[in-house]
This record gives C-alpha cells, sequence and structure tokens, in this order.
C-alpha cells in the first residue's frame, strides 16, 4: 500500500464519521445555489450585505465572484 492510498483512505474515513462535515457541505450547497440564481445587487444596499454573507458561504471568493451591475 503507498503513502497516497493510506492518506486518502484515513481522510474519507475521518470525514465519514464527522456529523458535522454533512451539515457544512449542505450549508455550502445551499448558498452556492442562491448565489447562482439570484443577480448579484449594487453596491451599498441593504442586500448587498445579505449578499456578501451568502457569497463567503458559498465559498465565492476572489474571481469565483460576480461583479455587480450598477444601473445608473
Amino acid at each position: 500500500m503507498s503513502l497516497n492510498s493510506i492518506v486518502m483512505e484515513f481522510l474519507i474515513t475521518f470525514i465519514e464519521d464527522q456529523t458535522w462535515f454533512g451539515v457544512l457541505a449542505a450549508a455550502v450547497a445551499l448558498a452556492s445555489s442562491i448565489a447562482a440564481i439570484t443577480p448579484t445587487p449594487p453596491k451599498g444596499s441593504a442586500l448587498a450585505k445579505v449578499y456578501g454573507v451568502i457569497d463567503l458561504l458559498a465559498l465565492n471568493i476572489g474571481k469565483a465572484k460576480q461583479k455587480s451591475e450598477d444601473k445608473k
């Protein structure tokens, strides 16, 4: 057995034994779905702050973030 397969087996077993991992994965999936189907609100609005939290939960960081469309 190689070191890589031992490490992978350990990680999979560790993750399967953690009850919080499923809840965390579901929260990230839900936040990702919400972020994907809703338009990005304009900067400075109250909704933008809520959307920022959803983006953070969805792990939309860096280049994965959508840009807001400021309508003038």
